[in-house]
């Protein structure tokens, strides 16, 4: 098990009004916030099933997933060691409060969501089978 704090500010200084550059094939890259309040970024995880999992993560705060490109499935902890999947759908955005992580089925990096969290917050990783 281990834990990291994230503390405000939490996100790259940008220009604002001008279109931002993220980099491809990125796991996890903050591009955005507002200091103390929220941070936004892109998900896309290098996983390609479930099996590829050795931790999930869970946050001292919600996180609100939306998927932009691609296929991208959330694991999530089912709270008795075991887990559960949840296809992200175009258009529908979920707000996960548990343990999880991602995995692409299509290959690495090929679904993308955009996430939007705290700006201060803390995070425990463990693996799944840890999170009863």
């Amino acid at each position: 098990m281990r834990h990291v704090q994230v503390f405000a500010p939490s996100f790259p200084q940008v220009t604002p009004d001008v279109l931002l550059q993220p980099q491809d094939r990125q796991v996890w890259q903050v591009v955005c916030g507002d200091a103390d309040h929220w941070r936004a970024g892109l998900y896309s995880p290098e996983a390609t099933c479930a099996a590829d999992v050795t931790e999930l993560e869970k946050h001292t705060c919600p996180e609100l997933f939306l998927l932009i490109r691609g296929r991208l499935t959330l694991l999530l902890s089912d709270g008795q060691g075991g887990t559960r999947e949840l296809e992200l759908q175009q258009g529908r955005p979920v707000l996960i409060e548990t343990s999880h992580t991602g995995f692409c089925p299509d290959g690495p990096f090929t679904g993308t969501a955009f996430v939007v969290e705290r700006d201060l917050f803390a995070t425990e990783y463990r693996a799944p089978e840890a999170w009863k």
